[in-house]
């Protein structure tokens, strides 16, 4: 609605201009609460669904018991997976958690940590032996004692806080140590235990449900819908991070952006839509830059050439993309210019290659490995070395295949998937041509490619993301777990020192975070393991 400060001077206006502006502001009352109310009503749809699964699920495991079959099993485990995707999202809906919606859900009431566990004891003693009221020695008075479930690699663990309360019977004055912080208030989950569960889903693709069974069967009974909360924690904490790390990539001068469709769960319906999943990638390594590599990740819930516009209204560069059309206006508007990518070229001839064996194919394929080969010569040498050296070997090659790919196009039928592929790579020929002129750009866009590769294989495993959020959640985490393995660190050794530090860790001074700002913390085995 329009604010008090900018209503005109009512004292002025006739009697048709104020039905004018009634009627304005009544209209947009009107549209913001019909907005509240499909936004309740997705909310409700989804709690309705997510109590429906439950129901199915029950219903196919009593028939599973009766008679065991591939596709029965198959069956639930598809509604499992659905079911954790969709209470993720929920746990990851800050307004949702904020509101008090959860409880209708049904949290499952928290059991005991298993006895046999060893235990860690952590003591907290106050600051002051000492009253400093009436200077007496103080006595104890009593303990407070909380447990926190922890992962150490291989074996679990509890760790047991007791705050030690001491007393001054001079006074009766109680004093007891600060309650450790936690990743998430009142959380039962240590950092390590979190960032297992994080790395196990976005990393080596285990669906929460399964790593219910995994856990299970170590004797830490953790219930689906208990992991699905922690994954929303965590990507609420984790935020500000995520912040710091995408004006760290957009600061660059160069990118390689590229996308990945993603199957979304529509709320309510049962069925799936495709999302997508945008990646931009700084790493200037080859080109001898010592400024860290970074990925960052973004969900939008369609391919409209908007997103990128707005993921790279900022950035000022060139950008090593593929022909997507949206890229166009970008490029069109001057602040961008574009690099293509040899790689997609190159593809295009190997399928050929592949599928008929085509002597064309093979002599372009056999020109394109040329122009590796030169890459390959002046990996980690500085800018003006690699382009010095490319104007020398790289452009002459370029000229000779950009003549034989006239001429050989002139003796193709323009309707033959060859034809294709040639005018593919000449009406591309300017921006294939622009890494001979810099000596910072790649001759692909590999470094995309490469970043997407963990959200294909994920893929295999999760089939769909529960919700919009539950993609936006998985973008975070795709950064953080991508940026550290960029700079060579363990992703798990990396999310486990963040967690435990960040929920103390002033917002201003976030960027201390970042992996390689962190990075001589962590052990050697840390880092060997990324």
């Amino acid at each position: 609605m329009t604010e008090r400060a900018d209503l005109p001077d009512l004292e002025y206006l006739d009697s048709e201009a104020l039905k004018a502006l009634i009627l304005a502001q009544h209209a947009e009352i009107l549209r913001q609460n019909q907005a509240l109310v499909s936004k309740d009503e997705q909310l409700q749809s989804r709690d309705a669904e997510i109590e429906h699964l439950k129901l199915l699920i029950c219903k196919l495991r009593r028939e599973q018991y009766g008679r065991s079959s591939e596709k029965l099993d198959r069956q639930i485990a598809q509604l499992e997976l659905r079911l954790g995707e969709l209470e993720a999202s929920c746990a990851s809906d800050s307004e949702r958690s904020a509101s008090g919606r959860n409880s209708a859900v049904g949290r499952p009431a928290r059991r005991p940590l298993p006895a046999n566990l060893p235990r860690e004891v952590r003591t907290y003693a106050p600051p002051e032996s000492d009253c400093r009221n009436c200077g007496r020695q103080m006595k104890q008075l009593g303990e407070d004692v909380s447990e926190m479930l922890e992962y150490v690699p291989e074996h679990f663990k509890v760790i047991r806080h007791v705050r030690k309360k001491l007393v001054c019977i001079g006074c009766d004055r109680i004093v007891q140590a600060m309650a450790p912080s936690r990743p998430i208030e009142r959380g039962i989950a240590g950092p390590g235990l979190l960032a297992h569960v994080l790395v196990s889903k976005y990393c080596d693709h285990l669906p929460l449900y399964r790593q219910s069974e995994i856990y299970g069967r170590a004797g830490v009974p953790l219930e689906r819908s208990t992991l699905a909360e922690w994954v929303g924690g965590c990507s609420r904490l984790l935020r500000p991070l995520v912040e710091v790390l995408r004006r760290h990539v957009m600061s660059a001068g160069k990118l390689h952006g590229d996308d990945i469709p993603v199957p979304v769960l529509a709320p309510g319906l049962g069925k799936t839509k495709t999302g997508r999943l945008w990646t931009y990638v700084r790493d200037d390594r080859s080109a001898g830059d010592q400024t860290p590599a970074a990925v960052w990740f973004c969900y939008t819930p369609d391919r409209k050439g908007e997103h990128p516009r707005a993921h790279l209204s900022t950035f000022e560069g060139t950008l090593q993309a593929d022909g997507y059309a949206g890229f166009e206006q970008l490029y069109a508007a001057g602040k961008i210019q574009e690099a293509a990518c040899w790689a997609h070229v190159r593809r295009k001839f190997y399928d050929l290659q592949e599928a008929h064996q085509s002597p064309v194919a093979s002599e372009a394929l056999r020109r394109i490995a040329g122009l590796y080969a030169v890459e390959n010569d002046i990996r980690g040498r500085t800018p003006e070395q690699r382009c010095e050296i490319r104007n020398a070997r790289s452009r002459p090659q370029l000229e000779s295949l950009k003549q034989w790919l006239e001429e050989t196009l002139g003796k193709l039928s323009r309707k033959s998937d060859t034809a294709l592929a040639v005018r593919y790579a000449l009406g591309r020929w300017q921006a294939l041509m622009r890494y001979c002129a810099d000596g910072r750009l790649e001759i692909d866009n590999n470094a995309a490619e490469r970043a997407l590769r963990v959200v294909a294989l994920g893929r295999k495993n999760f089939l769909f993301a529960g919700s919009d959020g539950g993609g936006e959640s998985a973008a975070a985490m795709y950064s953080l777990i991508g940026t550290a393995k960029l700079n060579g660190i363990n992703p798990e050794s990396y999310l486990r020192n963040v967690l435990s530090r960040i929920a103390e860790h002033p917002v201003n001074q976030i960027d201390q975070l970042l992996p390689w700002n962190i990075a001589a913390e962590l052990t050697g085995d840390s880092r060997n393991a990324a």
